[in-house]
């Protein structure tokens, strides 16, 4: 019983430590994670650059990362149209 009650009260939402969170950390936070939706970006531009007309890895190599950005490829493809304008519905 007492490892049920340790379980609701990990539940529970401490507000000082939200207000912490948000005043001290919050633009931290989303700072890097734009920095690292920007890498993203321009990883999956200079491995797949050659879908828009950007050669800028040799394509060896972009075929030997191709099974690691298989899984992104549908949500980069409408990021970059959505990005410059282009409808690709």
């Amino acid at each position: 019983m007492v490892f049920g009650k340790s379980l609701k009260i990990r539940k529970k939402s401490n507000p000082l430590k939200e207000f912490m969170y948000g005043f001290a950390l919050h633009g931290n936070v989303t700072y890097m994670l734009r920095t690292r939706m920007y890498m993203e970006h321009l990883f999956m531009l200079m491995t797949l650059g050659d879908m828009l007309g950007f050669p800028i890895l040799p394509p060896y190599y972009s075929l030997r990362l191709l099974p690691y950005m298989v899984p992104n490829i549908k949500s980069w493809k409408m990021r970059t149209a959505t990005g410059i304008g282009i409808s690709l519905t």
